[in-house]
């Protein structure tokens, strides 16, 4: 586990390097959701949308340990004519939809889930939302939808690392009491500690009747390398090589 982990946040910090491109901090703070999703809770059969899309490069990463994409693919990250864009792209192996204006990822999930349900197929919908998308109202328009219709068969996830791209949620649109919201759109709802992958498989995998779930994954914005993290700059810039190297030696000494 420690080594996918590893591999994962390495490989985002080298390729946001190389690249000179934006949203790290976006990217370490999904990387156990999204080691908990595909090494302990999606099926062949799921599906999975990433709608904060301009995490893309931590799918990308997850979905190369997985053997998705090739490493020659990968490291095409950020180039000229490459199919890994900097939001995720449905061109992608591995990648179910294109996603990068934040609203639009929840809609197509439950309707996806909303077809698997009418013709009782057992498919699952997971959806992982930033929370700055928590001040769209297609968020909400759909999770009144997903209640209505009772599908169960979504599984949505906040990454709550309490900054979006401007400032911390707070100080943009409090969104809270979240939970209490969530509660009261008719959904079953849990909080977890988003870099702990025990917390999540259990939430994720917790039984559900009648109503879709939402799990709030609190978790660190730039999670695992200690300059970037709760520093919303980090949304947009790169590292210097000096901070590169800083970086992947905290790396190394934290996942050995």
């Amino acid at each position: 586990m420690n080594k996918t982990i590893k591999n994962i946040r390495t490989n985002i910090l080298k390729l946001t390097y190389k690249a000179q491109s934006s949203h790290i901090g976006s990217c370490l703070s999904i990387v156990e959701i999204l080691f908990t999703l595909y090494n302990k809770i999606l099926k062949k059969k799921d599906r999975f949308i990433l709608s904060k899309g301009h995490a893309a490069l931590a799918l990308y990463s997850t979905l190369y340990e997985k053997k998705l994409i090739s490493l020659k693919t990968l490291n095409t990250f950020g180039s000229n004519k490459t199919i890994l864009m900097n939001h995720v792209s449905h061109k992608v192996n591995g990648v179910e939809f294109s996603t990068g204006s934040l609203g639009h990822g929840l809609p197509i999930a439950v309707g996806k889930a909303l077809k698997f349900k009418i013709n009782k197929e057992n498919n699952k919908v997971f959806v992982l939302l930033s929370d700055g998308e928590m001040n769209e109202g297609t968020t909400w328009e759909s999770l009144l939808f997903a209640s209505h219709h009772k599908l169960d068969n979504l599984s949505v996830i906040i990454d709550y690392n309490k900054i979006q791209s401007m400032d911390f949620v707070k100080k943009v649109i409090n969104i809270e009491p979240l939970k209490s919201k969530l509660i009261a759109f008719g959904c079953n709802v849990d909080e977890v500690n988003g870099h702990n992958i025990i917390s999540l498989t259990n939430a994720l995998n917790k039984k559900n009747k009648n109503k879709p779930k939402i799990i709030i994954a609190h978790t660190i914005k730039g999670k695992g390398i200690s300059f970037m993290e709760n520093d919303n700059l980090w949304h947009y810039k790169n590292p210097t090589l000096d901070q590169l190297k800083l970086g992947l030696d905290e790396i190394k000494k934290k996942y050995a």
